[in-house]
């Protein structure tokens, strides 16, 4: 099976990348740099809650690390390719490129077609029990559903 595939890069070459912390009721905090998360978890005030995109969890509560300027997330649809940043002001604090899935179609049509020889293989004509059918209000294709969680699921 075919999975998605996040990219994370910075901007400019020099910049290190930011580690994501979460409090101790798992609300994000602002990002802090990855040095100050080594010492955090070195000191065991904090815990590797998600190895990618890479995130802490701390023990305690700390004040510090309450974001002072707002934070704001772009987002760049694509149909091969999505963009996602995280902005502090004009800043940039994370990049990330989520690459979709591109085979949803190729494989429903296989299994379709594995479907149809099955029916085929039987010496009795069935009638085709498919035509009575209606798509629910807001249904997405499938490649497009895919899209559409995947993107959800990295903004959440």
């Amino acid at each position: 099976m075919v999975e998605e595939n996040m990219t994370c890069f910075m901007q400019r070459k020099g910049e290190y990348p930011m580690v994501f912390v979460l409090d101790t009721n798992k609300c994000p905090l602002a990002p802090c740099h990855e040095a100050v998360a080594r010492k955090l978890l070195k000191q065991g005030k904090a815990a590797i809650y998600k190895r990618y995109p890479f995130t802490i969890i701390l023990k305690e509560i700390v004040d510090n690390f309450r974001p002072k300027t707002p934070y704001r997330l772009k987002i760049d649809h694509g149909s091969k390719h999505t963009g996602l940043a995280i902005l502090r002001g004009q800043e940039v604090v994370w990049l990330g490129q989520l690459d979709h899935r591109t085979d949803i179609k190729e494989r429903m049509d296989k299994r379709r077609a594995f479907r149809r020889a099955r029916r085929n293989r039987k010496t009795r004509y069935r009638k085709p029990r498919f035509l009575n059918r209606r798509r629910k209000d807001g249904w997405l294709p499938p490649s497009l559903e895919s899209r559409v969680q995947n993107i959800q699921t990295w903004v959440n």
